[in-house]
């Protein structure tokens, strides 16, 4: 048996780990107030990424994006200041079998919004820095198509959520 072929699942468990945690969000960024940059009528909410519980692992970025603007916003990348990669995913059942998959493009209607959450659409982030520990901060840059940016300083969480404790 190939090598691959008896890692996979495991390799697989891991990534779903990663991404995959049931707490609710322990703050709430307003984009609006403390950002960079930001696209005019869109608000960043409730961001925070989630630490792997297993280092070297990638960890997740979770947010609610909502647009007051007359026009739809479409988000075509995610960047984590000081990670290796991060990109837009979602979790999808599959056949009763959960699977992941990149989240191309995805639209912030106007005057609706955009949850990116535990167990559905999410940034997964790769590349993490050692020295990252819960309870610090991270700047997250969402692009859009029309190359506008939004900027937000979001929490690093623990495994599971907790906005400090054990890494």
């Amino acid at each position: 048996m190939p090598v691959f072929a008896r890692f996979a699942p495991l390799a697989l468990a891991a990534l779903l780990a990663a991404c995959g945690t049931d707490q609710p969000a322990a703050t709430s960024t307003d984009a609006a107030s403390s950002a960079p940059e930001a696209k005019p009528g869109l608000a960043l909410s409730g961001g925070r990424l989630v630490l792997p519980a297993v280092k070297g692992n990638p960890g997740a970025v979770y947010f609610t994006l909502t647009n007051g603007a007359a026009a739809p916003a479409t988000l075509a990348a995610v960047d984590v200041a000081g990670a290796g990669m991060a990109m837009l995913h979602e979790t999808r059942e599959i056949a009763g079998h959960s699977e992941m998959g990149e989240l191309a493009d995805p639209v912030v209607p106007a005057g609706g919004t955009l949850v990116l959450a535990p167990g559905g659409k999410h940034v997964m982030v790769d590349g993490l820095p050692a020295d990252w520990k819960a309870g610090g901060t991270v700047e997250l840059t969402l692009v859009f198509a029309d190359g506008d940016k939004l900027s937000a300083t979001i929490p690093l969480e623990a495994p599971g959520g907790a906005a400090a404790g054990g890494q």
